[in-house]
C-alpha cells in the first residue's frame, strides 16, 4: 500500500477498546518498543531510518508483527497478524485492510507514554509521525493539503510547558491529531478540541479512543470561530505557526501574512479565559528591521493579562526557508523549481522587512486584577536558548505565583517575611586560581529553567542561611553586624536583590501554615 496518497476513509473506534488491550498485551508502548528494538534502532526512528528497526524485528512475535504493522507500514501475513490483533474487527473498523494474504495499516499507530507513565497510542497519516518512519517531508506529501501529523518535538514540548492543574474546561486548538486534547483529558472535567482540517478531527476521536481516553468536543473552523463565546480554564495551541509565502499545507501554514496568525491567536485568547486560567502556545514570529522583538511580542498581550514569553531559537531567514522547504520535500524535485520556491520565501520576509524569525513559547495567564487596574501587569518577554528540565508545567505555574506575591509585598513586608532556598539550588565561586576572594559568586539552578545568577557576598550570605525560620530583615540584621555593615543600610540596598532573587526561584516565600516545614509559595 503507498504511503504517498491518503486512505480512502479512516477507520471508526468501535471497537478500540479490543484493539486497546490487544496492543498492550503484546507490549507495544514506548517502553516495550525501547526493550524490542534497543535503544540505537529505537533512536533512529527518531530520525526517520527504519533499517534498524526493520532489522531488529524479523521475528514473528506479536510485538515485531505490529511495529511492522503500524510504525514501519510494512505489510505482513494474514496469519502473522490475526496472531497480534483482533483483525476481524481491525479489517471491519479500517485499522488495516486486506489484500490477497496479506494485511496493511491503513493510519500510523505510535506509543506515546503519558505523563505519570500512561500507555497512550497517537494515531496519524501515514508516513506522517513526525521523526518517524516516513516523516513529514516524504516524497510526495507536498502535495497532501488535508494530511494529519503525529506526534513531534513542538507537541510533546507544549505538552510539557502546559500547566497541570485540575480544572473544569479546557481548549485544544488546531488540535492535529489529538496530543494536547489526550493530556487535558487527564485533568479537565471537559475537553474541546477544534482544527480547521475535518480529518484532523477525526484523527483525535481515534487518538482518545485508543488511548482509553473520555471523549472531547469536537469542532471543525478556524481559530475561536467555533466556540463562540465560551470561556475556558485552559487553551493550548500548537498552531499552524509557519511563516510562508502562502497557505499551501493546512498542518503548517496559517494563511495569515507574516506572523499574523500567531499574533491574532495570542490577542483573541485573553477574552476566552476565565480569571486565572493560562492560554499557552507554540509561536513563530518575525524579527523586523528597526523594530525589537521583544516590544512586538508585548504588543500581542491582551489587555487583564500576564504574560510569560521565551524564545528559544532564532533562524536567519534562508535557513529558515530551507527548513521548511525541506519539510515539503521540495529540495527533492525539480531543481529549477525549488530555486523559484527558495525565492517566494526571501521575496516574502524582503517584502516584510524581516531578517530573522524566532521560535518559543507563550503564555498567557487571565487576571481580572489586572483587568480591573488594581495592579499592573506582568509581563516578561526574554530569550533562553539553554537546556530546561521538562516538564516544566510546575515552573511556568510558579512563575505568575511569584508575580503576584512580589507585586502583593512592599520592601518591607518582603523584610518581615521568610525564605527557604529552592532544591537543588547550588553555589559556584569564580576567579583566579590561588586568589583569596572569588571575582565573583553565581547561584544555580538544577532544575526548571536551570537559571543561573550572580550574587554579591551579601546575597550568597543570605540565600545560603534561608531556611524558612527567619525573617529577611533578621538576616540582614545578623550579616550586617557578622560584616561591619550597617544593617539600616542593607536593609536599605537588599530588597531589589531580594526581589531578583524571589523572580527567577531562587528564593521561596513561606506560608505561615507550613513554616515548621519550610514549606513554599510559587516553588518550581
Amino acid at each position: 500500500m503507498s504511503t504517498t496518497s491518503l486512505p480512502p476513509r479512516l477507520p471508526v473506534p468501535a471497537h478500540a477498546t479490543r484493539l486497546r488491550e490487544a496492543l498492550l498485551a503484546a507490549d507495544f508502548t514506548a517502553d516495550g518498543l525501547l526493550d524490542r528494538l534497543g535503544a540505537p534502532a529505537y533512536a533512529a526512528l527518531a530520525r526517520s531510518e527504519t533499517v534498524p528497526a526493520l532489522r531488529a524485528t524479523r521475528g514473528d512475535s506479536p510485538l515485531e508483527t505490529l511495529v511492522r504493522l503500524f510504525l514501519l507500514q510494512q505489510t505482513v501475513g494474514s496469519e502473522r497478524a490475526a496472531a497480534a490483533l483482533p483483525l476481524d474487527e481491525a479489517l471491519a473498523d479500517g485499522w488495516v485492510v486486506r489484500e490477497d494474504d496479506t494485511v496493511s495499516a491503513t493510519v500510523d499507530v505510535r506509543p506515546y507514554g503519558g505523563t505519570d507513565g500512561e500507555d497512550w497510542f497517537i494515531v496519524s497519516d501515514l508516513g506522517c509521525a513526525v521523526g518517524g518512519a516516513g516523516g513529514s517531508g516524504k516524497e510526495g506529501r507536498q502535495a497532501e493539503t488535508a494530511v494529519v501529523l503525529g506526534v513531534g518535538g513542538a507537541s510533546t514540548t507544549l505538552a510539557g510547558i502546559t500547566v497541570r492543574t485540575p480544572v473544569s474546561s479546557a481548549l485544544d486548538l488546531g488540535t492535529g491529531s489529538g496530543i494536547q486534547a489526550l493530556h487535558a483529558a487527564q485533568h479537565t472535567t471537559l475537553v474541546t478540541a477544534t482544527d480547521l482540517n475535518p480529518r484532523a478531527l477525526d484523527f483525535t476521536r481515534l487518538t482518545l479512543a485508543l488511548s482509553g481516553a473520555r471523549e472531547a468536543e469536537l469542532l471543525t473552523g478556524s481559530l475561536f470561530e467555533p466556540v463562540d463565546g465560551d470561556t475556558y480554564d485552559l487553551i493550548v495551541s500548537n498552531p499552524p505557526f509557519v511563516i510562508s509565502p502562502g497557505a499551501r499545507l493546512t498542518y503548517r501554514d496559517g494563511g495569515m501574512g507574516g506572523d499574523d496568525l500567531c499574533r491574532t491567536l495570542v490577542q483573541q485568547a485573553g477574552e476566552r479565559l476565565n480569571d486565572g486560567g493560562y492560554a499557552q502556545f507554540l509561536a513563530n514570529w518575525q524579527h523586523v528591521e528597526g523594530e525589537e522583538w521583544q516590544d512586538r511580542l508585548r504588543s500581542w498581550v491582551p489587555a487583564g493579562c500576564d504574560a510569560w514569553i521565551v524564545q528559544r531559537e532564532v533562524q536567519d531567514i534562508t535557513q529558515y526557508a530551507e527548513l521548511w522547504l525541506r519539510d515539503s520535500g521540495d529540495h527533492r524535485g525539480d531543481p529549477d523549481a525549488y530555486r523559484e520556491a527558495y525565492g517566494r520565501w526571501l521575496d516574502e520576509f524582503e517584502a516584510r522587512k524581516t531578517r530573522a524569525v524566532g521560535f518559543g513559547w507563550i503564555t498567557i495567564r487571565r487576571n481580572e486584577a489586572v483587568a480591573a487596574g488594581t495592579v499592573e501587569p506582568s509581563i516578561l518577554v526574554e530569550e533562553w536558548p539553554h537546556p530546561v528540565e521538562q516538564p516544566l508545567g510546575p515552573t511556568v505555574r510558579a512563575h505568575f505565583e511569584r508575580q503576584d506575591y512580589l507585586r502583593g509585598h512592599d520592601d518591607a513586608a518582603l523584610l518581615a517575611d521568610r525564605f527557604a532556598l529552592a532544591p537543588e539550588v547550588v553555589q559556584e565561586q569564580v576567579g583566579l586560581p590561588g586568589a583569596e576572594d572569588p571575582e565573583h559568586v553565581v547561584l544555580r539552578q538544577n532544575r526548571g529553567m536551570r537559571r543561573a545568577t550572580k550574587v554579591d557576598h551579601v546575597g550568597a550570605g543570605f540565600a545560603g542561611v534561608c531556611d524558612g525560620t527567619l525573617s529577611a530583615g533578621r538576616i540582614l540584621d545578623a550579616i550586617g553586624q557578622l560584616m561591619g555593615e550597617d544593617p539600616v543600610i542593607l536593609r536599605d540596598r537588599t530588597p531589589q536583590a531580594i526581589r531578583l532573587l524571589v523572580e527567577e526561584g531562587f528564593l521561596l516565600p513561606v506560608r505561615d501554615e507550613d513554616a515548621d516545614s519550610a514549606g513554599e509559595v510559587g516553588g518550581a
